[in-house]
């Protein structure tokens, strides 16, 4: 057995994903992962959506390693950091019209907790609408809005004051062939959420606009618009949670923006920084304000090397186009798989928008979730060089989110490693 993998099993507590892949990584580099043996594998999970400029981007290592020599922990709540201020800067001009203080964390969960904080400062209320099928974190309040009984266990009681309602899973809800009847369907399921299920004392609906660890569900176009009517009947605000969806993944900046809707509150992390550990939440002057010195803080947010990086990565993004790059390359990989779904039934859809692609797997007519086979063919496809991921509420959707910056010719190859994994997986015995 591998040293590293050794020294894991004695001493780094195993309470992390389910079963941790075989790979021990020693370097990487845009869209490729090689490990210690020198095998090279074509990265399509990118780290859970994070590294969306690639891996060990040259000019983000480069601003973090220029922002070393010069400063890397001041407090940058105590003291002012100069990088902070450039990256709040930033967000102010990229995110959705109106959203211009950012307040910056470590993780996406902390933003998360910091956005739910936020929210009852500012609208005087204490009770939340989450959704079905949503994952926003594993600290304590985040998992008291997560809709997925997977990531819950064995942590409650939760928080009060927390009311859910159906996500739009089209594929499996009652309107599979028609997405907008769906959509307003389950916009009334929040109002009646509101009415039946809270105190009426609601401060925010939180939601993300690509539902990632749900299995890559892409609501109907009109969805947030139904939504938002509801929202804008009872007074209550929208906390967008881009973290696994923003910074180019879905091809446009932030994946909100593809459904005509501008949120409250939008939550950042994982793209933000390609790799270095940061997080945000940006909002309304007047929402920011609700605030007073002392009510939130973070030891490390706002660190300089990894706002320097975050500057750096977006940078990098706007120039390179990384958006439209995403949506490009999305197309072309969701065509190539619509054609593989036509000789196999194992696929039941395939769904994404960007590089932000599912295949869900069902093993009948009757929509069965096709797990063990998600979990064997992911196992395939590393042993054949190629990383995928596996979620879904039923954990039979293979996740295709790879670095942004990942080549035509490396999609091919990996659609090719996908497909013969898929025969193999499907085939009576196994070789």
């Amino acid at each position: 057995m591998n040293n590293t993998i050794q020294k894991y099993k004695d001493y780094v507590m195993t309470g992390f994903v389910k079963s941790v892949q075989p790979v021990v990584v020693e370097t990487a580099k845009d869209a490729v992962i090689t490990d210690v043996n020198g095998k090279q594998y074509i990265d399509c999970f990118a780290g859970i959506s994070v590294v969306n400029s690639g891996h060990c981007n040259p000019e983000v290592i480069a601003a973090a390693k220029a922002q070393m020599d010069k400063l890397v922990h001041c407090g940058s709540y105590i003291y002012y950091s100069q990088p902070t201020a450039d990256l709040a800067e930033k967000l102010a001009h990229i995110t959705p019209p109106g959203l211009t203080k950012t307040f910056f964390g470590n993780s996406g969960a902390e933003a998360i907790e910091g956005a739910m904080k936020l929210a009852r400062l500012y609208s005087g209320k204490h009770e939340f609408i989450a959704l079905h099928a949503s994952f926003h974190g594993r600290s304590w309040g985040a998992l008291s809005i997560t809709g997925n009984q997977g990531r819950k266990k064995r942590g409650g009681p939760y928080a009060a004051g927390i009311a859910f309602a159906p996500v739009p899973y089209v594929y499996r809800s009652n309107w599979r062939n028609d997405p907008e009847e769906c959509a307003r369907q389950c916009a009334k399921a929040i109002d009646d959420a509101v009415r039946f299920a809270t105190a009426g004392d609601v401060a925010a609906f939180i939601a993300e606009p690509v539902w990632g660890e749900g299995g890559i569900l892409i609501p109907p176009p009109n969805y947030f618009q139904e939504v938002k009517k509801v929202l804008d009947k009872h007074g209550i605000l929208f906390i967008a949670d881009e973290v696994q969806s923003g910074f180019a993944r879905t091809g446009k900046m932030f994946a909100i923006e593809h459904f005509g809707v501008t949120p409250d509150i939008l939550v950042t992390a994982k793209g933000i920084a390609d790799g270095f550990p940061l997080s945000g939440f940006t909002t309304r002057p007047e929402i920011a304000d609700a605030y007073k010195p002392g009510d939130h803080l973070s030891t490390f947010g706002g660190n300089p090397v990894a706002c320097a990086a975050a500057l750096a990565n977006i940078q990098f993004m706007e120039r390179e186009k990384l958006a439209e790059r995403s949506a490009e390359n999305g197309k072309y990989v969701m065509a190539k798989l619509h054609d593989l779904q036509r000789d196999n039934p194992l696929i039941g859809e395939v769904r994404g928008l960007g590089l932000m692609i599912g295949i869900e797997l069902v093993k009948d007519a009757a929509l069965t979730p096709a797990t063990a086979e998600a979990e064997a063919i992911r196992e395939v496809c590393r042993e054949n060089g190629l990383l995928v991921g596996v979620g879904g509420v039923y954990g039979n959707v293979v996740r295709f989110q790879p670095p942004l910056v990942i080549t035509k010719q490396q999609l091919d190859k990996a659609v090719d490693v996908f497909a013969g994994a898929m025969r193999e997986v499907a085939s009576p015995v196994r070789v």
